[in-house]
C-alpha cells in the first residue's frame, strides 16, 4: 500500500527539479549583487538575503556583494549635526562628510552584512574598493542651472568619485578560497584621496571587470514598469532608449537602467533589476522559469 505524498513536500521536490538546469548552467560562474534600499534596513529581509547568498555559494556559484548605505550615512550626519546637500542625487561630500561616509560604509554596514552571512553559515570577508587597489576612482563633477543668471554653474561635489579602473584579483582570490566578498563603495583616487562612489555604479563596474554571468541590482521597486504599471521582464539597450524617450523610464530609474546597460556592454551576460523587499526575489529570478524582475541583456 502506497501513501500519497504530502502536497507541500511534492511542491518542494518539483521546485528543486525546476532549479536543476539553472544550477548546471551557473555552476562556477560569478554573480555580482548590489544590495541596498529598504531590504538592507529590515532584519528579516537581511536574514533572507544572507541565506540566499550562502545558498548561491553552496551550489557552486560565486556571489560578490556590493552594498550602499545612503540613508545610514544621512542618519549619522544628522546625529553629528552635519548638513547634507545633493546635486543630481549625489551627496556633496566635503572632507568631514567623506570621513563619516567611510566610517559608516566600510565599518558599520559592511561588517553588519558580513555578520548576517556568517549567521547564515557562510564565510564572508568585508573589504572596500581601497583593498588591493580593487577600484581606482576619479573625482566626479556636475553642472547645475543658475536660473537667475540663465547659465550653468560647475558644482564641486567634493570627494565623490566614479570608477575608472577595476582590478578584481582580490575578488577572484577570495572566491577561489571559499569566501564571499562584501564590498563597500569607497575607493582611492590616483591623487591618493578617498572617494565615495555610488554603489550601483561601483557594482556595475565590478560586474563588468569580472565578466559576471549576472549583475543583480536590488531596489525598492519591482523593476521597470510600463505606463500601465505592468512589469517589463525583458529589455535591451534599444528598447530602453525608446522607453526613456517616451517618458516610461524616468527619474531614479534612469541611472539604474543605464548602469545595467553599461554592465552588459562591458561583458556581463545579463543584468537584473529586482525588488529587494520581496523575500528570496533573487532565487526566484535565478532558479525559476518565470523570473522576478526586469532582465537587461545585449
Amino acid at each position: 500500500m502506497t501513501h500519497a505524498p504530502d502536497p507541500k513536500m511534492l511542491a518542494k521536490a518539483e521546485t528543486l527539479t525546476e532549479a536543476l538546469p539553472y544550477l548546471q548552467r551557473y555552476a562556477g560562474r560569478t554573480f555580482v549583487v548590489k544590495y541596498g534600499g529598504h531590504a538592507m534596513g529590515d532584519p528579516e529581509l537581511a536574514r533572507d538575503f544572507a541565506e540566499d547568498v550562502v545558498l548561491l555559494k553552496q551550489v557552486g556559484i560565486n556571489p560578490v556583494v556590493v552594498h550602499g548605505g545612503g540613508p545610514q550615512i544621512g542618519a549619522m550626519l544628522k546625529r553629528l549635526g552635519v548638513e547634507s546637500r545633493f546635486v543630481d542625487g549625489l551627496r556633496v561630500t566635503d572632507a568631514a562628510t567623506a570621513e563619516v561616509a567611510e566610517m559608516v560604509l566600510a565599518g558599520k554596514i559592511n561588517k553588519e552584512i558580513v555578520a548576517w552571512i556568517a549567521a547564515a553559515g557562510g564565510k564572508a570577508v568585508g573589504i572596500s574598493g581601497k583593498d588591493a587597489r580593487l577600484v581606482t576612482a576619479e573625482k566626479v563633477g556636475r553642472n547645475e542651472p543658475d536660473r537667475a543668471q540663465g547659465i550653468e554653474r560647475h558644482v564641486d561635489l567634493g570627494f565623490v568619485g566614479t570608477p575608472v579602473a577595476v582590478d578584481p584579483t582580490i575578488l577572484h582570490s577570495l572566491a577561489r578560497d571559499g569566501f564571499i566578498p562584501v564590498v563597500a563603495p569607497v575607493a582611492l583616487g590616483a591623487d591618493g584621496d578617498t572617494y565615495n562612489i555610488n554603489a550601483d555604479t561601483m557594482a556595475g563596474s565590478i560586474a563588468g571587470a569580472m565578466g559576471a554571468s549576472r549583475f543583480f541590482l536590488l531596489t525598492d521597486v519591482a523593476g521597470v514598469l510600463d505606463k500601465s504599471g505592468e512589469l517589463l521582464t525583458d529589455l535591451d539597450a534599444a528598447r530602453i532608449a525608446e522607453l526613456k524617450a517616451d517618458g516610461t523610464i524616468s527619474g531614479g530609474m534612469i541611472p539604474k537602467v543605464e548602469t545595467c546597460v553599461s554592465a552588459v556592454a562591458q561583458g556581463v551576460d545579463a543584468a537584473v533589476i529586482l525588488d529587494g523587499r520581496v523575500p528570496h526575489a533573487m532565487l526566484l529570478e535565478i532558479f525559476t522559469e518565470q523570473g522576478a524582475g526586469t532582465l537587461v541583456h545585449a
